[in-house]
């Protein structure tokens, strides 16, 4: 399934103007490499580690198959250890499938997606990386009583595509974890576009950001 993101598109005009918000934080082979907990990661190299109490988790191609609310078998070991590391609504599923008024207006598929995860997935308006959808993330973490997130740094964002988990992450303060290899290879110009632009920022000496 699949649909064209206007939030995505619009957003590379911003990226002209800042492009080191499509940097990760971190970087992980797949969703299977994912350090539990995630703040030992990303401890700087004088020991300080960032307080990272909550991670927003995409689908497609991250832990399941597109088109599939299955987790990845390969992946369902790992997926219950951290659902262990982070209880409750220390973890949100934001996919721009599963519970956008666009594409699942009933929202049949995050319902689907929720039985089978044990893990809360956000029903929202706009999808990655709109403010609007920023903006939906934080309000869910900030009315839960166990999620204990007070900021938009005490977050991390798992995902596979530059431009919209990473680059959403980095515009809403949080941490981007970069999934290199999804559960499907994607080889389509789009990612491959994103990807060689990444690099290019990468290879002109900008450098991604740490959360305050």
């Amino acid at each position: 399934m699949s649909s064209f993101n206007l939030s995505a598109t619009l957003h590379v005009f911003h990226l002209l103007t800042q492009p080191q918000n499509l940097i990760p934080a971190l970087r992980i082979p797949t969703f299977a490499d994912l350090p539990i907990p995630l703040s030992q990661a990303l401890a700087t190299t004088s020991g300080i580690r960032p307080d990272i109490r909550a991670l927003v988790l995409d689908k497609d191609n991250c832990f399941a198959e597109p088109d599939s609310s299955a987790i990845y078998p390969a992946y369902k070991d790992h997926f219950k250890r951290l659902r262990e590391a982070y209880p409750c609504d220390k973890i949100l599923i934001v996919s721009n499938t599963a519970g956008t008024r666009s594409m699942d207006p009933e929202f049949r598929l995050a319902d689907a997606l929720e039985r089978e995860t044990g893990v809360r997935v956000l029903r929202h308006s706009a999808k990655k990386p709109d403010p609007e959808c920023i903006d939906e993330i934080m309000e869910f973490f900030l009315k839960s009583s166990s999620a204990g997130v007070d900021k938009a740094s005490q977050v991390a964002v798992v995902g596979d595509r530059i431009l919209t988990d990473i680059a959403m992450a980095n515009r809403m303060g949080a941490w981007g974890v970069w999934v290199e290899k999804g559960v499907v290879p994607m080889n389509t110009l789009p990612v491959r576009l994103e990807q060689a632009w990444l690099r290019k920022v990468e290879n002109s000496g900008y450098k991604g950001g740490r959360p305050l």
